[in-house]
């Protein structure tokens, strides 16, 4: 199970959810339809368990100023992300106690604005009818507004992670790892910034790595990104600011995994036992890998 402070999700904004839903079904997600938030986002997610895949789009520029935490606006920080491009514009931390959690995360020195409560409806597969209870509490980084994080606290996991909703073709079961575009300069306050909540990292090729209670968290130059997955994108070093840019999801059966690829005509290449897709701007400038469980 995911523990405090583990890669619940990143969240990966776009101005097409409807088109980037209909992609990741094509290569084997089992995806949510798309629902709505209060302060003027749409969303849609994959759900593994303890974590999940969640994109994003605005469907209401009039709400994008509802509901603050503090001097923080969710629905507006989605939208000036998409305002400069697509791609991930906050990630999630899972979280069993927000209050305690980003009291935790505030001494480590990370600024918390405000907490959010929000829940939706929903009927389970044996037709029980129940409400979730999300609450959030935001971390929000004003000097690398891409790396703004929030809590993430489900108290009704029973209506999150219901095994039929686990299930996807491609047998993606949850996260191994995400990759930050890291900037030579930025390098030493990000390394401060995520030891305080994840104690010392260690070296790699390219940068340096955090181990998180659902994957690694790894803090890469451009060399690095692009020796394995090859060149970025001109949108994603729009602004040169450091960012997710890479996910890594652990799945469990190749076949699978590789037939899913293969049917949905996207394209991919193979290396060893990882699969990359190979067009970022597909996925909200997003690489995706895939590496076994």
């Amino acid at each position: 199970m995911n523990a405090a402070f583990g890669l619940d999700h990143p969240l990966i904004a776009v101005h097409d959810i409807n088109a980037l839903r209909g992609r990741l079904i094509s290569i084997g997600f089992n995806m949510t339809p798309i629902g709505k938030h209060p302060w003027g986002t749409s969303t849609s997610l994959a759900m593994f368990q303890g974590c999940l895949l969640e994109i994003m789009g605005i469907y209401d520029e009039t709400l994008i100023d509802e509901v603050p935490a503090g001097n923080f606006h969710f629905g507006r920080h989605v939208y000036e992300h998409l305002q400069n491009r697509e791609g991930v514009a906050l990630t999630a931390l899972h979280s069993t106690d927000s209050v305690a959690d980003a009291a935790f995360a505030e001494k480590a020195g990370l600024a918390v604005s405000g907490h959010l409560e929000f829940g939706r409806d929903v009927t389970l597969p044996d037709g029980t009818a129940g409400r979730t209870k999300t609450t959030l509490a935001l971390l929000p980084d004003e000097m690398h507004t891409r790396l703004s994080f929030f809590l993430c606290q489900q108290h009704r996991p029973e209506f999150i992670y219901v095994p039929t909703w686990l299930e996807h073709r491609n047998s993606v079961c949850g996260y191994a790892g995400a990759s930050v575009l890291t900037r030579e300069e930025d390098m030493d306050a990000l390394i401060a910034k995520f030891t305080g909540l994840y104690g010392a990292p260690r070296a790699c090729d390219g940068g340096t790595v955090f181990n998180t209670a659902n994957g690694e968290l790894r803090l890469l130059s451009r060399t690095a990104i692009e020796a394995r997955n090859g060149p970025l994108p001109r949108a994603v070093l729009i602004g040169d600011a450091p960012g997710i840019v890479t996910l890594d999801l652990a799945y469990s059966d190749e076949e699978k995994l590789e037939a899913c690829l293969r049917s949905s005509g996207l394209g991919y290449r193979r290396h060893g036992t990882e699969f990359r897709l190979s067009d970022p701007s597909a996925f909200g400038n997003t690489f995706l890998n895939f590496v076994p469980r």
